[in-house]
């Protein structure tokens, strides 16, 4: 279940498109974190130990990425989660519609992070090149830090609720 992050999270189509992606936008996420890593520190692809660990890995924890995952919903329902349902002429239902803009659009999101070093690290200390736990959560709240504020918000923490915040 996605949590409700602002006042105004009221887009329930939304965020069942967003749930029911989850797993493939997460294998999405990391088949761009892998090409990101390339373009930045292997254009040539030359061959090495942790190049071929990071194509190779398939297999990590994904209760991180999950996190991040979770956390890009909320932004883009916070940026583009207007509850006002448009006419569609093209046969296809608002469903359907909220999952295709979001794929777009997390995709979107992770190349356009994909070019900076921090981004990158971070996701790849809690993914593919994982070794434990304290540096995966260490990598999770730097990679949070990153993205919080690239999209210039905050998450702010009261009574037990998060709240998303314009920076």
């Amino acid at each position: 279940m996605i949590q409700k992050l602002f006042p105004l999270d009221k887009n329930y189509i939304l965020r069942q498109a967003q749930s029911e992606l989850e797993e493939d936008l997460i294998d999405r996420m990391v088949f761009e974190l892998k090409r990101s890593y390339t373009l930045l520190y292997n254009p040539l692809r030359l061959m090495d130990q942790t190049y071929a660990q990071i194509l190779d890995t398939f297999e990590f924890p994904r209760d991180r990425v999950r996190l991040i995952y979770r956390q890009l919903c909320g932004i883009y329902r916070f940026k583009h989660g207007d509850n006002q349902l448009e006419m569609l002429f093209d046969g296809r239902t608002h469903l359907d519609k909220f999952k295709e803009d979001w794929s777009a659009a997390l995709v979107g999101y992770v190349q356009e992070m994909g070019i900076y070093e921090q981004y990158v690290k971070t996701m790849l200390r809690m993914t593919l090149l994982f070794d434990t736990e304290s540096r995966a959560e260490w990598a999770e709240n730097h990679c949070k830090g990153f993205i919080n504020q690239y999209f210039e918000l905050k998450v702010v923490k009261r009574h037990g609720e998060l709240k998303l915040k314009i920076g």
